[in-house]
């Protein structure tokens, strides 16, 4: 990539209503100026102008173009938005006479890539901008949002500034280790301090857990034994025909997934096949997915149309331990239940049981509160902090191995220029993560950008 080339490309969905064509570089007005209607050289920033693209013998479309001056502008170049209409060939013919007259088409990601190299925002912010691109519910869109205004390059820039101070603190020492009166760092006061960073940055890396789960969907595999409502309760929640409906027992014999969303935060649900003894061999396969599936789910919904045997419900009970488990009692359209459902399922009295009917969406409402309660998702704030990426998880992981031996330096009170050194690779720990005084190779950032789309 070279940042004296200017460079274009569509910034918006092929098939819309309008279009916008994004130039950014050091030639954008001089570029634009050889195929739009007037003279913008002069245009003061952050305007919009009305006129229209021309090639030598056509008007190729009327457009409105906005333009931004550097360094006020999203590259942090001179840059210019053309808005067209949406058509294939006017956009197509737009690029085409961009490029004839000194553009080259534009990277996936290079938009962005340009914004951190020109300083307008740090790695951590980029990967937010394509987490926000990405984002497909609430939790996730203010997940990327409050990382993209910077909180969480607040945070690290905060940490590093209490890092710096310990090293500092023990350098000072080392220079004047000859002075046994003076004490410039009471080692009990920074191992206080690098337990408190310590205690951050575990935290920090704990979130990633939470974080994908929420951009990948949380698992919830729906089971049970065979024709208790599985299919029925699964098109019930999607408002849907998903999955196909028969009193023929057997009928589901794989896994079928969809996602919704609750309270803002997407459910990926599984419909299984059901449990039961079989001899037919596709049916035992389905099966034993079933059962791969409650190891991958987080959340499980046990449906029950009558009371379990003992040995099911030991069964059940032995397979989701680790998980949130809900007991479901469907068909309370035909079947005589008490209101307290528990009450009746004596060795289920600790668990959420709820009476539904999937058929007539009966108590659906309470079903899908009692599975976002059982997420356990934390309600988030505009300060919160949920790391997504994995190469950010990556380094706070690092950076938590090298505190550990800074701390236990201290507490063996170890030479203050070996605990330096651990200290300076926490450090650069944190400083991976945004980019900021640490030189980036062309292989970290490759990998950053790679899977942005072009015109972003």
């Amino acid at each position: 990539m070279n940042i004296n080339e200017t460079i274009c490309a569509l910034a918006t969905a092929p098939g819309g209503a309008l279009g916008i064509i994004r130039i950014s570089g050091p030639q954008a007005l001089e570029i634009l100026s050889h195929i739009f209607s007037k003279d913008l050289s002069e245009a003061e920033a952050n305007t919009i102008h009305y006129g229209y693209i021309k090639d030598d013998t056509e008007i190729v479309d009327e457009c409105m173009v906005s333009m931004f001056r550097a360094p006020h502008s999203y590259t942090g170049e001179d840059c210019v938005e053309i808005s067209c209409h949406g058509s294939r060939y006017i956009l197509n013919k737009v690029l085409e006479l961009l490029i004839q007259n000194g553009c080259r088409m534009a990277e996936p990601g290079e938009y962005t890539q340009r914004a951190y190299l020109n300083g307008k925002m740090d790695l951590s912010q980029a990967e937010a901008v394509a987490d926000l691109i990405a984002s497909s519910n609430k939790a996730t869109h203010d997940i990327a949002l409050n990382q993209l205004r910077g909180h969480f390059s607040s945070e690290l820039a905060n940490l590093r500034g209490q890092l710096l101070k310990l090293t500092s603190l023990l350098e000072l020492e080392l220079d004047f280790s000859d002075h046994e009166d003076l004490e410039f760092a009471d080692r009990s006061e920074l191992l206080d301090i690098a337990n408190k960073i310590g205690n951050r940055i575990t935290s920090l890396a704990h979130s990633f857990e939470t974080g994908q789960v929420l951009k990948s969907g949380i698992p919830v595999a729906i089971v049970g034994k065979t024709n208790v409502g599985k299919s029925t309760l699964l098109n019930r929640l999607l408002h849907d025909d998903r999955a196909i409906v028969s009193s023929i027992h057997g009928t589901t014999r794989d896994t079928i997934e969809d996602t919704i969303d609750i309270n803002g935060v997407t459910f990926r649900f599984i419909d299984t096949a059901g449990i039961r003894q079989t001899t037919d061999e596709v049916e035992q396969i389905g099966i034993q997915r079933t059962y791969a599936a409650i190891d991958k789910a987080r959340i499980i919904l046990w449906i029950i149309d009558s009371n379990p045997a003992a040995e099911d419900i030991h069964e059940m009970l032995e397979r989701t331990k680790d998980k949130s488990l809900i007991i479901i009692r469907n068909k309370i359209d035909i079947a005589q239940l008490s209101d307290d459902a528990a009450s009746t399922l004596p060795a289920l009295k600790d668990m959420t049981v709820i009476n539904i009917s999937a058929k007539h969406g009966s108590n659906i409402n309470l079903l899908e509160s009692a599975i976002f309660k059982s997420a356990d998702i934390p309600e988030l704030t505009e300060q919160d902090i949920i790391v997504t990426s994995a190469r950010q998880y990556h380094s706070l992981t690092k950076a938590h191995d090298n505190l550990s031996r800074v701390l236990s330096g201290l507490e063996s009170d170890l030479s203050g220029d070996l605990i330096s050194e651990d200290l300076r690779l926490v450090l650069d720990d944190l400083a991976d993560i945004t980019g900021q005084g640490r030189i980036v190779t062309d292989e970290v950032l490759g990998n950053i950008f790679k899977n942005f789309c072009v015109g972003k």
